[in-house]
């Protein structure tokens, strides 16, 4: 395993770290709860081969995800690095940092935690309740009794928000996204290290999306990859200004495969990152030949998330992610986040006047039920 400066933390960072979200799970309905049986092996497999960070939150798998991590914590606790988040939703007034600290701790069964973060922050929420409430004098207070080791938050927002959190001084290691399909990140990551934050990586793989085959990423820049999800972490944890991947590793077999690939020099060559820029300028002007997200289009009269659908053709057509755009075609009207379903376009003509594309949608609806209903 390889491992990193985090910042000015002192502390050293396997690049790989497990992220504790999407624990196994068995049981339905009422008897839904995570299968401890496959998840504390599999979390302790990637400590035996060397993973010393990993991340959980106060509502990950239903809120059981802090119980499970402190159970695969012991007899590792002194060898391990538990970060975890407070539910910035949650808190209403100053002693709500307090009272969900200590649930925390109690949950986890640990007496502190290295690296608690305020959870998906944005300029709002840091505004109106980190600011307002003086949470960072209750963080300041908590690391002074031993509760936490260090202050940190997660991101979620504009990039250009994260500098200013970062600004303020209080923090000293931050958690965003960043992966081959979202740079955005990329130059406020950089701003981070040079401030001297630790910076660890969510979704490296896109939310999964890279763990699915596609040729454009193995075939035409990815020479030394095995796969799309191998090529993802590289390219995430090749960026020197990176400390550590999160990965949400579902199987033993992922925690090898992972924790090999981390274990080796997984420096991308310099014509792999060419290449890599080079496909995503390309594929960014591709991409916005079908659609920009602009969302003009929306409301439709019957419910369909058209910038959505759009998104999911762009996956199948230009990244050739397309078994992963099949399943993503699936959940239209059967999930209601989801909106309805393409085919149930009727083609009344209220989104043509409003695309600033002038894309003839309802064909295009038509085109992508064609494409990825099989």
């Amino acid at each position: 395993m390889k491992y990193r400066k985090f910042g000015n933390t002192g502390v050293d960072i396997s690049v790989l770290g497990f992220g504790a979200m999407r624990l196994p799970t068995c049981g339905e309905g009422e008897e839904w709860h995570v299968d401890e049986d496959k998840a504390i092996p599999m979390i302790h497999k990637a400590f035996d081969l060397g993973v010393n960070y990993i991340d959980t939150a106060h509502f990950y798998c239903k809120g059981e995800s802090e119980i499970v991590v402190g159970k695969a914590l012991k007899g590792y606790r002194d060898k391990v690095y538990l970060s975890t988040k407070i539910p910035t939703w949650d808190v209403k007034e100053t002693s709500d940092y307090y009272r969900l600290l200590v649930e925390q701790l109690r949950k986890l069964d640990v007496d502190y935690i290295d690296f608690y973060h305020f959870h998906a922050l944005n300029k709002k929420n840091f505004n109106d309740t980190v600011l307002k409430l003086k949470l960072i004098d209750e963080a300041e207070k908590a690391k002074s009794e031993g509760l936490i080791k260090h202050i940190s938050f997660s991101f979620h927002d504009k990039a250009g928000v994260m500098k200013e959190i970062i600004d303020t001084g209080a923090f000293e290691s931050v958690l965003c996204q960043y992966n081959l399909l979202d740079k955005s990140n990329e130059e406020s990551i950089a701003y981070a290290a040079r401030k001297g934050l630790g910076t660890v990586i969510m979704g490296p793989v896109g939310g999964g999306r890279l763990a699915y085959p596609s040729e454009l990423f193995i075939d035409k820049i990815g020479e030394s990859a095995k796969s799309s999800s191998e090529l993802a972490l590289r390219f995430v944890i090749s960026n020197s200004n990176v400390s550590c991947a999160l990965s949400g590793m579902g199987t033993i077999e992922m925690v090898r495969q992972n924790c090999e690939a981390a274990s080796r020099d997984s420096k991308l060559a310099d014509a792999e990152r060419n290449s890599i820029d080079k496909m995503l300028a390309e594929t960014k002007e591709l991409a916005n030949l079908y659609c920009t997200g602009c969302s003009y289009c929306i409301p439709c009269p019957k419910g369909i998330k058209i910038p959505d659908v759009f998104q999911t053709m762009i996956y199948h057509r230009v990244y050739k992610l397309t078994e992963y755009a099949r399943e993503k075609y699936k959940e239209y009207g059967k999930l209601e986040h989801m909106g309805t379903s393409p085919e149930e376009c009727v083609n009344c003509g209220k989104c043509l006047d409003k695309c600033p594309q002038k894309i003839n949608i309802p064909v295009r609806l038509k085109e992508i039920s064609r494409e990825l209903s099989v």
